[in-house]
């Protein structure tokens, strides 16, 4: 579908777009976005969002490496060649396997370090509590009908639009790497994406150099219910709770009723 990216351009009404161009990666082939010269205002974002179903255009919200803003964007930082397709996937067993990765105990590790991995995986310790139960968009009260990308992004993003029938695609589709320490394949990552749209609604709005924002359309609602959404974050970030919240119980608390989900990797 990449090859249909500069015919899906030009199927856009005059005036739709800023001035912007086509980037091709760094790996090698065609252009696989399209990226705006200047920052945009996030409402651009929703309206693009609205038009996707006929345009076939996802848009995302891209920002660069603090000390560098042309990375990974601007300058084609990606490698959509080394990607697998997310059909490959299945997200309960690749989030299984993380879990288990991250919180089995390491031979070598000491009492300390092994007790801070225990603490920060409770209640669950060792045992993969298995994939969350669906959101309740009806009865959701971070429930929003439309994303407010405004509320996902601290700083000027760039809009980028890839040709992709959903937006969790769009992290394999463009090559993107920002997790390259934790998991090398965006395919993965994808895969994990597509279930979080099909149980709790979410929606890819903006990925930075290392980092992925979602908009959540039915989060977890309940203390037992953001227990179980927490694991499946831990195993696709440990960073959010090891370099944040520190410990899953109080990660989950974050995310009651929260209507957006932020990822960040080391």
């Amino acid at each position: 579908m990449i090859t249909e990216l500069p015919r899906l351009l030009g199927l856009l009404p005059p005036g739709t777009l800023p001035a912007g161009r086509l980037v091709r990666p760094e790996d090698g082939g065609p252009p696989v976005y399209w990226l705006s010269d200047e920052p945009v205002e996030p409402a651009l974002w929703a309206r693009l969002r609205s038009r996707h179903d006929d345009s076939g255009l996802w848009p995302l919200l891209l920002t660069g490496l603090p000390r560098d803003e042309r990375r990974p964007w601007a300058d084609g930082e990606v490698f959509p060649a080394h990607m697998t397709a997310p059909d490959l996937h299945d997200a309960a067993e690749l989030l299984a396997r993380w879990w288990a990765d991250r919180a089995e105990a390491d031979e070598e590790e000491d009492a300390g370090a092994e007790a801070d991995r225990v603490a920060a995986t409770a209640p669950f310790g060792r045992r993969w509590p298995g994939l969350a139960e669906p959101g309740d968009p009806a009865g959701s009260a971070g429930h929003v009908a439309e994303p407010c990308p405004g509320n996902l992004l601290w700083a000027p993003a760039r809009l980028g639009l890839v040709p992709a029938s959903r937006g969790a695609d769009t992290l394999a589709l463009t090559g993107w790497s920002g997790p390259v320490n934790y998991v090398s394949d965006a395919g993965m990552l994808s895969a994990v994406v597509r279930s979080w749209e099909d149980r709790f609604g979410a929606q890819v709005v903006g990925l930075g150099f290392d980092t992925l924002h979602l908009a959540v359309a039915a989060p977890p609602t309940s203390p037992e219910h953001a227990r179980r959404v927490a694991a499946e974050h831990f195993a696709f970030c440990p960073d959010n709770i090891e370099q944040g919240a520190g410990a899953l119980t109080a990660y989950a608390g974050q995310i009651i009723g929260s209507d957006t989900w932020s990822f960040w990797w080391d």
